[in-house]
């Protein structure tokens, strides 16, 4: 079976994120320079297409690192326990830093990674993130930079999986709930 008939509709569709990246990158561009330039966290598994092709467009120096974060393990509800999986391997102190996310939903995760990494004394500390799904949010956090709002749905593609499968496909779309309905039983 072919992962596209597992997509209930497209969202967003790959020429529409293109699109919206080359201006995200743009905002980026007139707040960053090669004088302050920014390390860019990306959040791992979800945000490694949006970080690469963000990157392609920014004009200024930057640094890359990656930290993994868990809370959802093969769920299609976040458990509410957040863990790192993998860290920095810089020290951002005094650094401005941008962390790159795929989705904001809920708000937790992010609080926590905001909440870790304002301890290690950042010069500057901002999110942006491809999707923001403020429809779900518990807790309320600071988001910079958005891709787009999408509604509450369960979003796959682009970065975004379930059960780890679907992050090749290049559009944003919404997983059938047959697919996963049982899933959590």
């Amino acid at each position: 079976m072919s992962l596209y008939n597992d997509v209930e509709k497209v969202l967003v569709s790959e020429e529409q994120i293109q699109q919206r990246i080359k201006e995200l990158a743009g905002e980026m561009n007139a707040i960053y320079s090669d004088d302050n330039p920014p390390l860019l966290v990306c959040i791992l598994k979800g945000a490694y297409m949006f970080l690469s092709d963000l990157t392609r467009h920014l004009t200024f120096r930057h640094e890359l690192d990656f930290m993994e974060i868990s809370s959802y393990g093969h769920s299609t509800k976040s458990s509410g326990i957040v863990r790192i999986l993998l860290d920095l391997a810089a020290s951002i102190e005094n650094r401005h830093v941008v962390i790159v996310e795929d989705i904001v939903d809920t708000g937790n995760t992010l609080d926590y990674i905001i909440r870790n990494m304002s301890t290690r004394n950042p010069a500057s500390l901002r999110v942006a993130t491809l999707l923001n799904k403020p429809s779900r949010r518990i807790l309320e956090v600071p988001v910079d930079f958005v891709g787009f709002e999408v509604p509450d749905e369960f979003v796959i593609g682009y970065g975004l999986d379930f059960a780890e499968q679907y992050r090749n496909l290049p559009f944003i779309g919404v997983l059938k709930a047959e697919v996963y309905q049982n899933w959590d039983q």
